[in-house]
């Protein structure tokens, strides 16, 4: 069995499983998270000292520039995970809701806490005025994601969820809201 197919069945069996094993898993798998968003971070300020770069822009001006984009991602992300929590479940696909979100943030994108730790990892690269967490760090982080996701939760979700999950994902992008509303033409 590829490697692939193998993290998938285990994210199903520990997603379909007990509380008493998903909720450990949660906290392992939102910390392994949170310890790949620092990581980032800190290779991204080691790598723009290791090359010399300069500030991505003044200090005052990177604080002017990265608040608004801090609060949008830490608002996006915040407002994602509330939806999740009211369903009792958890963002980390280990312990995930028992039932598809499609409310708040989840109607317009299928990934917003993503969404919204991208737009904070800009935003952080911003303020600190790190030319690489910007240019280098923050799209690498977005592209492995992108990829995990493609490679092993949404097969996971369309294993566990079928149909809803398909419908679901054909008419909700992934992570950049549609601009204009689609109409549904009549048959005629």
């Amino acid at each position: 069995m590829p490697l692939r197919e193998k993290w998938i069945k285990v994210i199903y069996k520990a997603a379909t499983s007990s509380n008493r094993i998903r909720t450990p898993l949660s906290l392992v798998g939102g910390l392994f998270f949170l310890a790949l968003v620092v990581l980032f971070i800190v290779l991204s300020l080691w790598t723009d000292t290791l090359l010399g770069l300069p500030r991505l822009l003044p200090a005052s001006m990177s604080i002017i520039m990265s608040v608004p984009v801090l609060a949008i991602g830490s608002f996006l992300w915040l407002w994602s995970i509330l939806h999740f929590i009211k369903v009792r479940g958890t963002p980390v696909p280990f312990n995930p809701p028992p039932k598809l979100v499609t409310t708040g943030p989840y109607a317009y994108v299928r990934n917003p806490m993503l969404a919204g730790v991208f737009i904070v990892l800009f935003g952080l690269g911003v303020l600190f005025g790190s030319i690489s967490l910007v240019l280098i760090f923050t799209p690498l982080f977005i592209l492995l994601n992108v990829l995990e996701l493609k490679a092993i939760e949404e097969p996971e979700l369309e294993k566990r969820l079928s149909k809803e999950y398909l419908e679901y994902k054909k008419t909700v992008p992934m992570f950049i809201p549609r601009l204009k509303m689609r109409t549904k033409k009549s048959k005629g």
